[in-house]
């Protein structure tokens, strides 16, 4: 903004348009690189071709040049003057990372000057021009309003075609423009209304940067490189981004003849690559829910802001938007004003609207003395916005609000001069025949209309509300700048260099003959895998089995209790006390409890295990059962549930586990839904928590898995010491899980307000992993929906279709009992239902039909293998699996005998596993979703 703008925004509900530089802004994805070297613009040359006549609206007509520039002639011969107006359709909407207030900062560059207008400020001087240029979210503009002579419009075309591609835009301008704009920024942080309502667009639009400050951020203005800026110059300055506007008095053939010759001659740039000028694609989200912001600056009076979301401009509801906001903010007769004012809870009220080319907002304010209650107006001020919606505007007030604003709209069509600048704002909404049309729609606006749109925008769920509270002497933390980190570290040498580990080898044959596989009097069985690792770290897993199906019947939120109130207090141990133990011990220890089993997951430094081994003992045979630690306990498992209500993974997988494995309420096997668990937790007691633990926990059936740095005679002595007499209550009786042969079906569930939906789909299988078929049926499955990315499932739903971001399939077979499983799973939106089942069922149709080929097995095998080699080298989940086996009586060579078998897997063998076991017309589908919402809309990716 030049000398002599005002810095500030001078608003008012019936005004039409905005004429002065904006403070608000917006900026694109868009971050141009180094600057573009644009093809040398000759001289003079003779026009390529001609200018072509377009429309003719009440006076003004469009005229277009090849090179894409739109020209505007509006002749008035009434006035003595001519006014020239170039729009470049780029504001700080299309401002990218770090480039905040560069359209704005580009403006004031521009008239620095280029090789033929050495000293614009001066040309303009001695021409008697009154100029300016200006920067809003949509567009930047450059006037020259002058004495309608030849010699002044020749001038003036020429220094704006000039400028268009040749303004020099040069570091050492920039050097000291800079500080000139932030001049221009810090004037505007002197008015905190002003700041307020940066404060409250920026927390209204989360992601639409029509919630950045056109003047941008004060660390961008005074940093951005000066190749960025030529870089946005080169990008956004050309003719096919422009529009020029002659308003005046002037000789049309005479003006359009020299608008060829100045303006014909710059060629139209090629838009590839980063020229390319995108659409703003980020849309901001639907406002779900009320913000807030305060602003605590020094000031003398209190403000209160209230925003609202509204359509863009150009949207048949803004002319009745606009009315509202007249109806709001008008004076005397505004509900804002008789609400406010005259019963003196605010001094002074507002209501404006944004006329954007994207949805804008509607913003109500009141100015409160300091003496006065901000309270009281932020509720009048709430109240009065509501009650338009419950009290609707009356003909007489609409009448008085559209008469205001076709007045304006009238006064300036009189005047040549402003409607050739204001053209730019309807220009950038998309077109300039916005302003009739415009005026046309707000003819025909009803009371209806503006009740209308005051119940559709109004809402409190679409409310931005800021509030502004001088503060003498503002408390605020100042947040140091980052350091140098390459000064940091230039001549650091680190702390002690940690043990290196050994370079294990984590085949199946090598760690069963490293592991010592031992067991105690008392029944625990232990399986020992000491190796030098870095840092001397070290695993353990540790599980307990217990109880029986008649012990654990309607038990299992109990269950689930007693084993997380372990770790919360032990009888000489508080639960801070254990977390801080076992910070000082280095360790992490997580633990779980369940029906029939309590599992510990330990991991440390040998150091520290036999203490934190010893501090486990504790916390498993002596816990406290505090009253307070369970009322907490219950309160955060009933916490994290009560959300699942609404979930649909939550709700898809209840329903999917539900039908598959039908078990009758209160069997350990059966899945209760989401508002049978809160039942349950909501009714357990600790007194049947403690009985629980008394009647069934016990280490007489259990395994200990220890794998990384210890001493194995140490641990082995120190297991015996804690859990060897610690004897079971009950004798230990496995729950088998049963396969059941159920008929496919089809469950939908419907999630309203829930923009995710959930797949699952799948059947039960007759299988268990020690069966012949299971190798090939598990290759198999890899290749269909396992793996990362490249399966069948994976490469045609999201990397073809692109309708679900995490989409596969999977396969358990257990250990002990036949009562397998297939199923595959995707999240997607809800209108892609019908696309995303239909590719599913094509895709395990093609699977069946046509098989896997060499190529695919091959890849499969190889990666599978290497899988599970990496999951072995990682010492939890070794010690994991060390420990189950204990549980199954296995060792690791049942792992390599199972490998071995997979990897001589033959395609045909894989092919026919698949076809036997996987049968499409038993696969139960189940999805959750809002379908009902989605009903009728096109899929989109």
């Amino acid at each position: 903004m030049l000398p002599g703008t005002p810095t500030t925004l001078r608003r008012a509900a019936s005004a039409v348009l905005i004429l002065v530089c904006g403070w608000f802004g917006l900026a694109s994805a868009q971050q141009p690189g180094a600057p573009i070297a644009k093809p040398p613009k000759p001289a003079a040359r003779p026009a390529r071709s001609a200018l072509v006549k377009g429309v003719t609206v009440e006076g003004i007509t469009e005229y277009s040049l090849p090179n894409g520039l739109k020209v505007l002639l509006f002749p008035d011969p009434s006035k003595p003057t001519t006014t020239v107006n170039i729009t470049y359709l780029v504001g700080s909407r299309y401002e990218g990372y770090g480039e905040t207030g560069m359209a704005h900062l580009l403006e004031h560059m521009v008239f620095k000057g280029t090789p033929k207008h050495r000293n614009i400020p001066q040309e303009l001087t001695e021409h008697g021009a009154n100029p300016n240029g200006t920067t809003w979210f949509d567009r930047t503009n450059y006037f020259e309003t002058f004495s309608a002579t030849d010699p002044n419009l020749t001038w003036a075309l020429d220094l704006e075609a000039d400028r268009m591609v040749n303004s020099l835009i040069a570091k050492k301008d920039l050097e000291t423009e800079f500080t000139v704009v932030r001049n221009e920024f810090e004037a505007g942080e002197n008015d905190p209304g002003e700041i307020l309502e940066e404060r409250v667009m920026s927390t209204a639009f989360l992601w639409h940067n029509y919630g950045h400050s056109t003047i941008g951020a004060r660390s961008d203005i005074e940093q951005v490189p000066i190749e960025r800026l030529q870089a946005f110059y080169h990008k956004y300055y050309e003719p096919d981004n422009a529009i020029l506007v002659v308003a005046g008095r002037f000789d049309e053939p005479h003006t359009l003849q020299l608008i060829e010759q100045k303006f014909g001659r710059i060629p139209r740039p090629r838009r590839t690559g980063i020229m390319l000028i995108y659409p703003t694609y980020t849309a901001e989200p639907t406002q779900d829910g009320e913000r807030s912001v305060t602003l605590r600056r020094v000031g003398d009076v209190q403000v209160i802001t209230a925003a609202y979301h509204v359509p863009a401009g150009s949207h048949e509801d803004f002319p009745a938007v606009d009315v509202l906001a007249g109806v709001l903010g008008d004076a005397p007769s505004g509900r804002l004003y008789t609400a406010l004012v005259e019963t003196r809870k605010a001094a002074s009220v507002s209501a404006f609207d944004y006329k954007l080319r994207e949805p804008g907002v509607l913003i109500a304010s009141a100015e409160v003395r300091k003496e006065a209650s901000i309270d009281s107006a932020r509720i009048a001020l709430l109240a009065a916005l509501d009650e338009v919606v419950r009290r609707p505007p009356t003909e007489a007030e609409v009448a008085r609000a559209k008469a205001t604003l076709l007045k304006n709209i009238e006064l300036l069509l009189n005047s040549s001069e402003r409607v050739g600048l204001n053209l730019s704002e309807w220009a950038s909404m998309g077109d300039w025949r916005m302003l009739f049309l415009f005026r046309d729609r707000l003819k025909q606006v009803t009371a209806a209309d503006v009740q209308r749109v005051a119940a559709t925008y109004l809402k409190p769920s679409n409310l931005t509300l800021g509030t502004f509270i001088p503060t003498e002497k503002p408390d605020r933390a100042e947040i140091p700048p980052a350091p140098d980190v390459a000064m940091l570290v230039k001549d650091y040498r680190g702390d002690t260099t940690l043990a290196q580990g050994e370079a294990f080898d984590a085949s199946p044959a090598n760690i069963d003959r490293r592991t010592t596989f031992t067991a105690l009097s008392g029944g625990l069985k232990l399986a020992l895998l000491p190796k030098q690792t870095r840092g001397q770290s070290v695993r353990a897993s540790l599980n307990l089995h217990f109880g029986s199906l008649a012990a654990a019947m309607n038990r299992s939120a109990v269950a689930d209790l007693t084993g997380d109130m372990l770790l919360r207090g032990t009888r000489s141990l508080t639960r801070q006390q254990i977390k801080d133990s076992l910070d000082k011990l280095k360790a992490r220890v997580n633990l779980f409890g369940r029906s029939t089993q309590v599992g510990v997951r330990i991991e440390t430094t040998r150091p520290y295990l036999p203490a934190v081994l010893r501090l486990v003992g504790q916390v498993l045979r002596e816990p406290a059962f505090d009253p307070k630690e369970f009322e907490e306990l219950k309160q955060e498992n009933l916490a994290s549930l009560e959300p699942q209500r609404s979930d649909p993974q939550a709700l898809a997988f209840t329903a999917y586990q539900r039908y598959l494995n039908p078990f009758p309420k209160g069997d350990p096997r059966y899945t209760p839904t989401v508002d049978e668990q809160v039942a349950d937790y909501t009714a357990a007691s600790l007194d049947e928590v403690r009985k629980f633990y008394a009647e069934l926990y016990g280490a007489s059936d259990g395994q200990l898995a220890v794998v990384g740095d210890f001493d194995s005679a140490e641990i082995l002595a120190l297991a015996g010491e804690l859990l060897d007499g610690w004897r079971s209550p009950q004798k230990f009786e496995r729950i088998p899980t049963e396969y059941r042969s159920v008929a496919a079906t089809s469950i939908s569930i419907e999630t309203p307000d829930k923009a995710n939906a959930m797949f699952l789909a799948g059947q039960n299988l007759d299988l268990r992993d020690d069966d012949p078929d299971y190798p090939a049926l598990l290759l198999a499955n890899e290749m269909l929906g396992g793996g990362f990315l490249n399966s069948r499932l994976a490469t045609r739903i999201r990397q073809k279709e692109g309708v679900s971001y995490g989409v596969g399939s999977f396969i358990n077979a257990p250990s002990l009992d036949r009562n397998g499983q297939w199923g595959t799973y995707a999240i997607y939106a809800p209108e892609n239902a019908e696309r995303l089942e239909s590719a599913f069922r094509e895709e395990i149709d093609r699977a069946l039909k046509d098989g896997f080929t060499s190529e695919e097995v091959e890849k499969a095998k190889a990666g599978y293998l290497q899988n599970q080699q990496v999951g072995r080298s990682q010492d939890g989940s070794l010690a994991g699996s060390l420990a189950e086996n204990l549980y199954l009586n296995r060792t690791l060579a049942f792992d390599a005998q199972f490998e071995k078998k997979l990897s001589t897997l033959t395609v045909d063998e894989i092919n026919q596993a698949l076809r036997h076991y996987l049968v499409p017309s038993q696969i139960t589908v189940v999805k959750a979703g809002d379908f009902a919402k989605k009903a009728g809309q096109p899929a989109k990716p």
